[in-house]
């Protein structure tokens, strides 16, 4: 049909998007590691070059000494030159010296011949990376033509949804009533349980308000008293005992307001330790579904070429085939599982914040079920075409919504 064809459009335009926006920032990757492999090999011939001027000083040097030895080679001179020294400390010394210079040209011997090794091994090192740089360049190529065929693609793609705008525009209002649909339906659950928390709270106020009264009579000695009895001529020192404890009471309460947090989710010891829980795992939580692709993000989603733009309330997430499992992305209580008609959902309160996994074919868990983090919840319907998996998957806190991608691991 018309319709499901532009669904199929729909859904391959998105997963072109992403497979191009992942194209490209794998070329840029490419891109920085020929430059690395260009600055390694600039950095080496600097270095063979600064080696190889090392080298020739080294052998003029080496020249010098041994035209030196050459000219007094005799053994005689050597003799010479020690015996004619002028006390027997300067014979040691003239000894020492000869050895000294002896030691010398070894030493130069040695390091013209690590030096030639350092030249021969940075060489090789050099033909390395540039064999490096050639397999990357070739890489390269092969993705820019890969990346140049899939905009081909996506621009027939992006045609073929401009000469269907009007079926699109329909599907999109037909996705927008299910979206309402579901909200409402996760907004009926958030504000239940905001409503029963407050009664809670109340409860718990008004059994410390007969606790603070009962108190208070045993402190000011039982019963009030009888009428007339504060009349007698008997003077009396005044009792400031009820006013003080009035004060403080009116001061208690106006503490109490102001330490009154914003939520009534975010009351009890329970609620207060899974909220900070839950908020110390920001970037952290794992994903619903596994080798999933975002097609949909959270908010507005500009198709391009129309004037038309799809307004998602979560994510829109892609896998390989339908049936995957689905999970739960932290620990908390299961407050709603619902049938849509075609698909299942399932919404999870992590003390304020909540967690709704939509277009599910199937469910493995009850209302009231206690989940852990990673615990499998269902398994994802089929995508519009019918080929792969899709879920929606929409995170709150309480009844406002939140991009989901702000808190999934990157």
């Amino acid at each position: 049909s018309v319709k499901g064809q532009t669904k199929q459009t729909l859904s391959q335009l998105n997963v072109l998007n992403k497979k191009i926006s992942i194209q490209e920032r794998y070329i840029n990757s490419i891109s920085r590691e020929i430059r690395s492999i260009d600055d390694d090999i600039y950095l080496s011939e600097l270095e063979i070059y600064r080696l190889n001027r090392q080298l020739d000083t080294l052998k003029v040097q080496y020249a010098r000494s041994v035209a030196y030895a050459y000219k007094n080679r005799s053994n005689y001179d050597y003799v010479n030159f020690i015996f004619s020294a002028s006390s027997f400390n300067d014979a040691v010394k003239r000894i020492s010296y000869l050895k000294s210079y002896r030691d010398y040209r070894e030493k130069q011997v040695g390091t013209i011949y690590k030096t030639q090794e350092l030249i021969l091994e940075r060489r090789k090192q050099q033909l390395v990376r540039k064999e490096q740089k050639n397999t990357a360049l070739e890489t390269q190529t092969k993705q820019v033509q890969e990346l140049a065929a899939q905009k081909k693609e996506k621009n027939a793609v992006v045609a073929q949804l401009k000469s269907k705008e009007k079926e699109l525009s329909r599907q999109i209002a037909e996705k927008k009533k299910r979206d309402r649909d579901l909200q409402n339906a996760v907004l009926a659950i958030v504000r239940r349980e905001i409503e029963l928390a407050k009664k809670e709270a109340e409860e718990r106020k008004r059994k410390e308000e007969e606790e603070r009264k009962r108190n208070m009579a045993v402190t000011t000695g039982g019963a009030p008293a009888k009428p007339g009895a504060a009349t007698t001529d008997k003077p009396t020192a005044p009792s400031t005992t009820p006013v003080s404890t009035d004060a403080t009471a009116s001061s208690s309460r106006r503490n109490e307001l102001a330490k009154r947090p914003e939520s009534y989710l975010d009351l009890n010891a329970k609620d207060i330790a899974l909220n900070s829980s839950f908020e110390a795992n920001r970037y952290k939580l794992p994903w619903p579904v596994d080798n999933g692709i975002v097609v949909l993000k959270f908010g507005d989603n500009k198709i391009e070429n129309t004037f038309l733009t799809i307004d998602n309330p979560g994510l829109t997430i892609a896998t390989p085939s339908a049936g995957s499992n689905v999970k739960a992305v932290f620990e908390g209580e299961v407050r709603g599982v619902y049938n849509l008609g075609d698909d299942m959902a399932v919404t999870i309160r992590h003390g304020k914040y909540f967690t709704t996994y939509s277009n599910l074919s199937s469910v493995t868990i009850a209302k009231g079920a206690m989940v852990k983090t990673g615990q499998i919840i269902g398994k994802t319907g089929k995508d519009e075409e019918g080929n792969g998996g899709q879920i929606d998957f929409i995170m709150t806190m309480e009844t406002k919504k939140i991009d989901p991608q702000g808190w999934l691991r990157r």
